[in-house]
């Protein structure tokens, strides 16, 4: 499902860090008009929202509240984050309410720029075969994941002769071809879709870092509630080298995990969550630059909690959001359990408690360092 969200409704002016511009009353406005759009969208969609808390014996501690320096302003927006679908659920039938800016995601795939692509990873596939050692290969790579591209190509009677370790054109022609014969989207890039079809995507469980599941009642650095797939401070996996410095949001694909750091280095709050199965999360360093309470998918089949974005393309924009439910139903997409793995077509999935607390952490101007 190429599922990239794409919004109609961009928030430009810059806010710095955890600052913000809106006065409470109009943050206030802005989140009943969520619960109004919740509304319409009616009761049952709000079954995807629901978390659920952990009860584990291996569990995280819990960090106390009077640790916390959080500015006031994002613990209530958090809290009102959190408090909306709550709000929702209790609303009393009446007359259809007033809603506005509810955008609507349009579809795209983003095409990476190549000048961000030095991305190595050397993973061993599950079954100890070669793999194409990073998370995407195209024209002008050498080495051996190429070796081992090209070899699986000839395996598949996609290309003749044999592998020479360079990604010619001869290979992005063969690329393509098996792209189109496997009905995937044909770039002549190999990335995650074309190397799985080819077996010779490394093994991504081996890259995720999964953490106990914390004790109820259990809260971040902020004292904010943490998620069934939530850590802070020294119960969190380390900061990945070379993710920047300073009040930030960080990122790893590989890893599909993500930290909010403060401007004192400290992990405040890290994460798993489901990224997309494509190559169009381009890394580097971004800065969010839009955001909605509720947007609705590009086909008009899902609804978008707590939408965040960090990063425009002609195709499409990718940001972090909320566990997408389906309009028809009110289901969700995918549990907990399944966050850690790659399953959107653009946008990095969390679980709602993650959503809302980056809501709060992340108003628009914040760096967003993607690895």
């Amino acid at each position: 499902m190429r599922d990239q969200w794409e919004g109609q409704r961009d928030e430009m002016a810059p806010r710095a860090h955890h600052k913000y511009s809106k006065s409470v009353e109009q943050r206030r406005r802005e989140v009943f008009l969520g619960i109004a759009v919740v509304g319409v969208l009616g009761v049952g969609a709000l079954a995807g929202f629901a978390t659920a808390g952990g009860d584990d014996a291996d569990s995280t501690s819990i960090v106390s509240a009077d640790e916390t320096d959080a500015p006031d302003d994002a613990l209530a927006d958090i809290d009102q984050a959190i408090a909306a679908t709550e709000q929702a659920e209790a609303a009393v039938d009446g007359d259809e309410p007033f809603v506005e800016m509810v955008d609507v995601e349009l579809a795209g795939l983003a095409d990476p720029d190549p000048a961000t692509l030095e991305e190595t990873n050397e993973q061993a596939r599950a079954d100890g075969g070669c793999t194409i050692e990073a998370l995407s290969l195209r024209l002008g790579a050498t080495g051996d994941g190429v070796t081992c591209l090209q070899n699986a190509l000839i395996d598949a009677g996609e290309l003749a002769g044999t592998a020479t370790g360079e990604f010619d054109q001869a290979t992005y022609d063969a690329v393509s071809k098996f792209q189109s014969d496997e009905d995937f989207y044909v770039d002549g890039i190999v990335g995650r879709e074309t190397a799985l079809g080819l077996a010779i995507w490394p093994d991504e469980e081996s890259l995720v870092t999964r953490t106990p599941k914390p004790a109820p009642g259990a809260v971040d650095l902020w004292g904010v509630e943490l998620s069934p797939v939530g850590s802070a401070g020294d119960d969190a996996p380390p900061l990945p080298e070379n993710s920047g410095s300073g009040y930030r949001v960080v990122y790893d694909r590989a890893g599909q995990r993500v930290w909010a750091v403060d401007e004192n280095e400290r992990i405040i709050r890290s994460w798993l969550v489901s990224g997309s199965t494509y190559a169009n999360e381009i890394p580097g360093t971004h800065q969010v630059y839009s955001r909605s309470e509720m947007s609705t998918a590009w086909n008009g089949k899902a609804y978008l909690p707590n939408m965040i974005r960090w990063l425009k393309t002609e195709r499409g924009a990718i940001g972090f959001h909320g566990i997408p439910t389906k309009v028809a139903t009110g289901e969700v997409y995918q549990t907990d359990d399944e966050l850690g793995t790659r399953l959107s077509g653009g946008c990095q999935r969390q679980n709602n408690l993650d959503a809302s607390f980056l809501w709060g952490f992340a108003p628009v101007g914040t760096t967003v360092v993607v690895l």
